[in-house]
């Protein structure tokens, strides 16, 4: 039995709550998680934090911003309760993948919404340059509405005094301030100043020939309307995508967190976004052991990366049960992220007559692992088995799963799995309540975690 902890659980996987209860041999704490009727979120601690290390669990399955609120509220009652140090465990780590967003090969981000700048008759688009001058290229024409900018003005006047030596540029360009700078008459600014009160003069007197204001005046406004709506100002040619990330690690870190503990990362890089230690499991010696344990014949088997992204995740299991490799290569030619799922696959590897077992960390849509099975039944795999540490199942990925190419589907319970597996036959779940509750344990009592991450 563990002393001087406190284990709270959030609303988001009771069941996983009492499963590290039950390793830890300790009872669950006593915390009221409620919403009020106007929806805010409402958490109170019913016992005494003082002095003690707090473990507060939260997975981000189902309503993710409700329980990260949720989160943040409990974290930041510990605190001020005066807790010694407040851990927060995170089995699926909310907003992990929104540092993953796809970029084009000029640098500015794609988008899903819909907006005008996607629209095939507008002008600009992700291809466009902004208007800066390359020093190979020759200078843009500049705005439609007449003004060139005050340096074209003094060019057109030096060539107009024959002032330009065509053999030295420079000495061209600065030759007509040899004399002293230009007089106020001759810059483009007083021209235009001139052309104005000109303008305006010759309509004032229109005016009062007309006696009323429909005359040479109304004229002369539909000109100098018609010459501005030339000139039409957009926004910018690049639409961002904000990145969720940093802003969840910082609000963790501000909320009063001490030390995150959660398990496969999508983007292991992750970690460098927090200012506190962060504690990244593994669900591979699940994985493996399900591997020896459940697939006859497993060495004749070959492991399947689904993505480029995976193929470390992937490798590494195969190094350690001394399997083949292959991966599916994703060709993404389309240019807008909602073409994605249309974009080609292509296997790097043979998988025919032989049991593939497709590898990854996560599978929200389930979209790429059924096309990927897809292809593999294509290319001649006889079974084909998915592996996977995170399944969020979200939207129709159920019903994807069940029409699918795919023999049975394995993942853990990071994430609530009872009515998932009520809707699918090929899912299996594998527990990972033990994994949390012997880190707990050893974090608590000061001792190294690194025989969670051995393999063999």
């Amino acid at each position: 039995m563990v002393r001087n902890i406190v284990v709270l659980g959030g609303s988001s996987h009771p069941q996983l709550n009492a499963t590290i209860c039950d390793h830890l041999q300790i009872p669950i704490g006593n915390v009221l998680l409620s919403k009020f009727s106007v929806g805010e979120t409402r958490v109170e601690i019913n016992e005494s934090v003082r002095g003690k290390d707090v473990y507060i669990l939260q997975s981000s399955g189902g309503s993710v911003n409700d329980h990260l609120v949720e989160l943040l509220i409990a974290i930041s009652a510990c605190k001020t309760a005066s807790a010694r140090k407040v851990t927060a465990i995170l089995p699926l780590f909310p907003y992990s993948r929104q540092s993953d967003i796809p970029y084009n090969k000029t640098g500015a981000p794609l988008s899903r919404a819909s907006n005008p700048y996607n629209k095939p008759d507008f002008p600009y688009s992700f291809e466009s340059k902004p208007q800066t001058p390359h020093p190979d290229h020759p200078p843009s024409a500049g705005l439609t509405n007449g003004v060139n900018g005050l340096h074209k003005g003094l060019e057109k006047l030096q060539v107009d005094n024959g002032i330009v030596d065509p053999h030295n540029q420079q000495n061209g360009r600065f030759s007509n301030y040899n004399h002293g700078p230009p007089k106020r008459s001759d810059t483009l600014d007083s021209q235009l100043s001139s052309a104005s009160m000109t303008r305006y003069s010759n309509g004032s007197s229109s005016t009062m020939v007309n006696g009323n204001g429909n005359g040479h005046h109304d004229e002369g406004t539909n000109a100098t309307s018609s010459k501005d709506a030339q000139f039409q100002p957009r926004p910018g040619y690049k639409v961002w995508v904000a990145q969720a990330g940093t802003l969840v690690a910082d609000l963790l870190t501000c909320a009063g967190a001490d030390h995150v503990m959660t398990m496969d990362l999508h983007d292991p890089q992750y970690q460098g976004f927090f200012d506190i230690p962060v504690d990244n499991l593994y669900g591979r010696p699940l994985l493996k052991k399900y591997i020896r344990d459940e697939i006859p014949n497993y060495q004749q088997a070959i492991i399947v990366s689904p993505d480029a992204g995976g193929a470390k995740r992937a490798t590494a299991i195969a190094d350690g049960l001394g399997m083949q490799f292959a991966l599916i290569h994703k060709e993404r030619r389309p240019t807008k992220i909602t073409d994605r799922q249309n974009a080609s696959m292509m296997l790097v590897g043979d998988v025919a007559g032989r049991t593939a077992i497709l590898v990854d960390d996560l599978a929200d849509t389930s979209n790429t692992i059924t096309r990927a099975a897809k292809l593999l039944k294509k290319q001649g795999a006889t079974k084909v088995y998915a592996l996977l540490t995170h399944g969020v199942l979200s939207g129709d990925a159920i019903e994807r799963i069940n029409a699918s190419a795919l023999d049975k589907v394995v993942v853990t319970n990071s994430v609530p799995q009872e009515e998932h597996q009520k809707r699918c036959p090929k899912l299996e779940v594998l527990e990972v309540g033990h994994i949390f509750a012997e880190a707990i344990r050893r974090v608590h009592h000061g001792e190294s975690i690194s025989v969670l991450f051995q393999y063999d």
